[in-house]
């Protein structure tokens, strides 16, 4: 089959977090068509996680490249730069404060950012309740994506914008992604000036984090009068379940917590004490480094999809990127092959040379260090329905 012109190609993207639907609105501003499928049954099915940053030297060139940059700026929170450090006493180490003009990485919800991304497409590009099940079809194409529900539907380019355990990667790459040793236990407050005060203080406008090494919390406001909290530890990955606990039953997951954490200070165990509801757990997962793949005329990622990397200040913001390269590549090559080619050859030493940096990254989590979360706090929670089996047990 002859690569055709990106313009005549039948385009889906799997995958509609921030990287997919930042690719479809930059190719619909070009006049190319594009699908976008998405597993949820729409737009509001589930809670989209919490908070992000996005970096003027990256997200922010996608969302330019968008047309949605002062969009941006407007529901942004400049005030969400605030980071605070303590210790597991409770007394601040280090604090910083951004400037009153300071744009360079504001925060915004992911949620805002989502809807901001999905009200500038065309009416009907995402199709909802479409969880895909595999690629099919020659390399050459056309390739057929097969959905759960036993349809399908066939296109010229897929690609794979659909996370960590990406059901588009098996097309092109046999990795996975393996688990660093270090997990998140996501914990909520609403209402907090209101209902928790005294956490409100604690954490401020931005973030606050504490660790001893072993254990560490990072705490960030959200907007709408949230905070979430992140409680992490050098744990197994099944540490719940080998405890004979269910991460539902949360009296006795924050009773195991409080064992934990019991030498620290009362002030921070509040925020082990006064969650709103079940705890939710993500262990954090990262793909091999480098993770690479023989050019494929009609399969791409891009994202965690192609760069599953610990959490520490990048992933939203390079999958955006990777979203605007991969889309302008499209609109300014004479074949999908060759816009497929391109944006390879910029995104994967990229990623490769951000992996390599961040690799083992997970332990300095840990550290009594400021580590930089960034837009790297997790996504949706229902992210944990694709998790291996021998993890999910």
């Amino acid at each position: 089959m002859t690569s055709p012109h990106p313009a005549h190609a039948r385009i889906s993207i799997v995958g509609a977090g921030p990287g997919g639907l930042t690719c479809a609105r930059i190719l619909q501003k070009h006049g190319i068509e594009v699908t976008v499928h998405d597993r949820d049954e729409g737009p509001d099915a589930r809670d989209q996680g919490g908070t992000l940053d996005l970096h003027a030297d990256n997200g922010q060139i996608a969302l330019r490249e968008a047309g949605l940059l002062a969009e941006f700026f407007a529901l942004a929170r400049p005030e969400g730069q605030e980071m605070r450090q303590l210790n597991p006493a409770g007394l601040i180490t280090s604090h910083r404060v951004p400037g009153p003009d300071d744009m360079f990485k504001p925060e915004i919800d992911r949620g805002r950012l989502r809807d901001l991304l999905l009200d500038s497409l065309r009416p009907g590009t995402v199709r909802w309740g479409r969880r895909l099940d595999h690629v099919g079809g020659p390399a050459r194409g056309p390739r057929l994506l097969h959905f759960t529900d036993g349809t399908t539907v066939e296109a010229d380019l897929v690609i794979g914008a659909d996370g960590a355990f990406s059901r588009v990667r098996p097309a092109v790459s046999p990795a996975v992604p393996r688990y660093s040793g270090v997990s998140f236990l996501e914990a909520w407050f609403s209402d907090v000036e209101a209902r928790h005060p005294e956490i409100a203080e604690l954490v401020g406008q931005g973030g606050a984090h504490a660790a001893d090494g072993e254990r560490a919390v990072f705490a960030q406001r959200n907007g709408g009068d949230h905070i979430r909290v992140y409680l992490i530890q050098r744990v197994p990955a099944d540490w719940i379940t080998a405890s004979g606990l269910a991460a539902g039953d949360t009296d006795a997951v924050r009773a195991r917590l409080l064992e934990s954490y019991a030498h620290w200070s009362p002030r921070l165990r509040r925020l082990i004490t006064d969650n709103d509801g079940p705890y939710v757990d993500r262990p954090i997962f990262a793909l091999p480094v480098p993770h690479t793949w023989e050019p494929d005329p009609t399969v791409t990622l891009l994202g965690d999809a192609a760069h599953l990397m610990p959490p520490l200040g990048v992933g939203v913001n390079l999958a955006m990127l990777d979203a605007s390269d991969l889309a302008l590549s499209l609109a300014n090559a004479a074949t999908v092959e060759d816009a497929v080619r391109a944006y390879e050859e910029i995104m994967l030493p990229r990623s490769t040379e951000t992996a390599r940096t961040l690799e083992g990254g997970a332990e300095h989590l840990l550290t009594t260090e400021v580590p930089d979360f960034g837009d790297d706090t997790p996504g949706p929670a229902a992210d944990t329905d694709e998790f291996p089996a021998d993890v999910r047990s």
